[in-house]
């Protein structure tokens, strides 16, 4: 039986997200959008692509939530946009509301769904859902680190010369100028990025990493990113639905890890059907685990903004 996959929010992200996820056929698909025509028009789209693409499932779009009843896996892509000269910040409180108000819906129609949060600030939304659906932690998850990481792999990989197929990278903590690129864990091939580049290049790709997004921001102009953050989602949801059980940097809940509890925040996890399955520590020396503890409490504070 084929899984069924919603995604609220027919935007650029979710759009798309809809589209990486099709041609992999993760399963049975619905896109949610409150405007009226809007999912409709892009799920039609994306249904009469697949006799070329070949791929064969269900695509609906909808404005009704009950559409989406029994989804296994929900991605809450909804909320307003950033826009140029805008912080993540700012989104907070305005985004807050809106996802907030979905959570009622989701947690009626889909009790036993793993959530996937992308809305931004990403970091404050997971802890939004959290509070309002009273999921259990594990079944719900922010994206955020796999999508910095595929960028600071990106730049890496443009830096050397060399194919991204061949780089490993990790970036932790929280979405934004607090998260914590790992370039003693990044490599190529098994090759240190720290023997091939000088401390310098090294920190002017970490520093171009941490504001990837506003960079895609400030020469699109009317958009932000979407590709890379679609995609970055689509791996989740097929982690979820194929239960791949594949280490990846995901927004998870904290349980004293890292000495670190009571908050959600990018970290290395076992994800599989289950939503997060295990949280897995790496050895951290002095400076990256001040560094992630200082990402903590700047997410910290963000939470503390939240006023629903």
């Amino acid at each position: 039986m084929r899984k069924k996959i919603t995604i609220i929010g027919s935007g650029n992200v979710g759009a798309t997200t809809a589209l990486w996820a099709a041609l992999k056929e993760l399963g049975d698909i619905v896109l949610f959008n409150r405007t009226k025509g809007l999912a409709e028009g892009r799920a039609l789209d994306l249904k009469e692509a697949s006799p070329l693409e070949g791929f064969d499932l269900e695509i609906v779009g909808t404005d009704r939530f009950e559409d989406t009843r029994d989804s296994d896996v929900v991605v809450i892509t909804a909320g307003l946009p950033r826009q140029p000269g805008m912080s993540r910040e700012e989104l907070l409180n305005k985004n807050a509301s809106i996802v907030g108000d979905l959570c009622a819906q989701i947690a009626k129609f889909s009790p036993h769904a793993v959530l996937i949060v992308v809305t931004n600030p990403v970091d404050a939304m997971v802890h939004v859902v959290a509070k309002a659906t009273d999921f259990p932690k594990n079944r719900i998850v922010g994206m955020a680190g796999i999508l910095d990481s595929s960028r600071f792999r990106t730049f890496i990989a443009l830096e050397l010369g060399v194919s991204v197929e061949d780089i490993n990278a990790l970036v932790l903590g929280g979405h934004g100028d607090f998260m914590v690129p790992l370039p003693r864990h990044a490599s190529v091939s098994g090759i240190p990025i720290t023997d091939l580049l000088s401390d310098a290049r090294i920190n002017a790709l970490i520093e171009r990493t941490r504001h990837g997004g506003a960079e895609i921001l400030s020469l699109q102009k009317v958009s932000s990113a979407f590709y890379a953050p679609a995609a970055a989602i689509e791996q989740m949801v097929e982690t979820i639905v194929r239960d791949k059980k594949r280490v990846l940097p995901c927004v998870a809940y904290l349980h004293g890890e890292y000495g670190i509890d009571g908050i959600f925040m990018g970290v290395p996890v076992l994800l599989g059907a289950n939503g997060v399955e295990r949280v897995l520590e790496l050895k951290l020396n002095a400076a990256e685990l001040q560094a992630l503890r200082k990402s903590a409490d700047a997410v910290r504070k963000l939470v503390a903004q939240i006023s629903l």
